[in-house]
């Protein structure tokens, strides 16, 4: 499995794993920077993003990678 070339992860690759809407994935990573105490301008990881929404880190590295 081939991962992808980068870390953080964007609203439309939420849109992408959830089947929600891009304004859902906005929220959800504003969420994930409260909860992490990140700044406005900091990037939310893959990782971090796994660990909020309990999906396997694989799972989203596969469909991100596909």
């Amino acid at each position: 499995m081939k991962s992808p070339n980068r870390i953080c992860i964007y609203p439309k690759d939420i849109m992408r794993l959830t089947g929600k809407s891009e304004r859902y994935g906005r929220k959800l990573i504003e969420k994930i920077k409260v909860k992490n105490a990140k700044e406005e301008h900091q990037f939310v990881t893959i990782k971090e993003f796994c660990e909020y929404t309990g999906i396997d880190l694989t799972d989203v590295i596969a469909n991100l990678s596909a």
